[in-house]
């Protein structure tokens, strides 16, 4: 049975009927403290239970971490965890001394309540290694295909950065035809980030830019300033991770962007294709 959380009802629904699975119901509450609550209204017992709860706000982790329990209190056979989007995973590594690994310690709150994690596109792949129970990566970049116009003219798909070319190579691919680039990034201090085009020639061309997660928008709108500066025809945007934290969306409006295209990994007013059919082929794996 696929159970959700309140973070992720649109990805568990289309799961549910990705697999041919019941999707059951899940109550959720807050008490006036703050403290949240669930509870699962289907019979489990001696069911699998897929659970799909991705964290991009902290009380979505502990949504996650209460479902998990409620599972197996429910008597369920085994927990299969989904983590569509996972929170604090950018931080795989201490950069400065006393810091946390962020990453590593919500893995390992996460492990304690399942027997498998699948996560789908983590910024870093390392991520996996950090839970003590087997983990994959799902790969759903190439759902961003789906949503694209047909008859693109001479597409380029672009990465953010020279590291992000494969997730624009796989989106290539699933669309069938074009070429693939990727920005030239230099990180100054903190978020002072300058994004310069490649040399290959945009002009007149339809533009594909593929990132796996947009958070501000304020990276992606300068590169698209960059591409207008070049004479570029139409601009589409397309991620995995639709965070689009303050004013992320009107950013990429002002940048002129023909069009946003994510999945509902993060379920925001740009989702337009869903994820679960990769999610539900690596399960099946």
């Amino acid at each position: 049975m696929i159970l959700s959380t309140a973070a992720s009802q649109a990805l568990g629904t289309a799961l549910a009927d990705a697999l041919g699975e019941p999707h059951g119901v899940v109550a959720y509450e807050q008490f006036p403290d703050g403290e949240r609550f669930v509870q699962i209204e289907d019979d489990i017992a001696g069911e699998r239970a897929v659970i799909v709860g991705g964290t991009p706000a902290c009380e979505d982790h502990i949504d996650l971490l209460l479902l998990q329990d409620a599972a197996r209190e429910a008597g369920a056979s085994s927990v299969v965890t989904i983590i569509p989007y996972m929170g604090y995973a950018r931080q795989d590594k201490q950069f400065s001394a006393g810091e946390p690994v962020s990453a590593r310690a919500m893995a390992k709150a996460i492990s304690t309540g399942t027997d498998r994690v699948l996560v789908v596109n983590p910024h870093e792949q390392s991520v996996c290694d950090f839970f003590s129970v087997p983990a994959t990566a799902v790969d759903a970049a190439g759902r961003l295909a789906v949503p694209l116009p047909d008859g693109l003219e001479s597409p380029l798909f672009l990465a953010p950065d020279a590291g992000a070319t494969e997730l624009a190579e796989t989106v290539r691919d699933a669309y069938g035809t074009g070429t693939v680039d990727h920005f030239e990034k230099v990180r100054h201090a903190g978020d002072d980030v300058e994004i310069t085009p490649g040399e290959t020639d945009v002009s007149g061309r339809d533009v594909v830019v593929v990132d796996d997660i947009i958070a501000t928008g304020s990276t992606m709108s300068q590169a698209i300033g960059a591409l207008d500066d070049r004479g570029v025809g139409r601009v589409f945007v397309t991620c995995v991770h639709p965070l689009f934290a303050r004013n992320a969306r009107s950013k990429l409006a002002a940048a002129g962007v023909d069009a946003i295209y994510a999945t509902d990994t993060i379920e925001r007013s740009v989702t337009t294709v869903s994820a679960a059919p990769a999610v539900a082929d690596t399960l099946d794996q």
